[in-house]
């Protein structure tokens, strides 16, 4: 394949990454000084959110680092090899990894929105759960498609 039909992707997937950032700098300080100032009594809150927060960031930047790396191996013509399969299950994991980070902060995001009567803090929080696990599936289907792709291209690679 030529070196450029996957840069829109690639591209696509550099975007993506550009808003999370903005918001790890600048809305996740912000809502753990809100979680603070809703439990000023309890001065950890703000931290446990941080560390949840700061947490899923680093499992999604290495799914779009594998993202990219899938898409240089289409780029390569090895897009039927053992390293996209590798690249899917990292992609995977790293989806299962938010979703249990995201799932293990809830019940801080209910205490902040209990406490500040917004339920839609719980809703965001679900959604993100749900997209990940959907990517995590989605991403397992693909495996699991390529791994049978690439067992019988070497079955037909010995018949002839």
């Amino acid at each position: 394949m030529k070196q450029g039909t996957t840069l829109f992707l690639k591209i696509a997937v550099i975007l993506i990454g550009i808003p999370i950032l903005a918001l790890c700098i600048f809305l996740v300080p912000e809502i753990a000084n809100f979680a603070a100032e809703l439990y000023s009594e309890h001065a950890y809150m703000k931290y446990l959110i941080l560390i949840d927060l700061y947490a899923s960031a680093i499992p999604f930047y290495f799914a779009l680092y594998q993202a990219f790396k899938l898409l240089s191996y289409i780029d390569k013509n090895k897009a039927f090899s053992d390293l996209s399969v590798k690249s899917l299950k990292n992609i995977k994991n790293c989806a299962i990894t938010i979703s249990i980070l995201y799932a293990a902060g809830m019940p801080l995001f209910y205490l902040m929105a209990e406490r500040d009567d917004a339920p839609g803090i719980i809703v965001i929080g679900l959604v993100v759960i749900f997209a990940s696990m959907v990517i995590a599936v989605f991403a397992a289907v693909l495996q699991k498609l390529l791994k049978e792709a690439i067992d019988i291209k070497s079955e037909n690679d010995l018949t002839v």
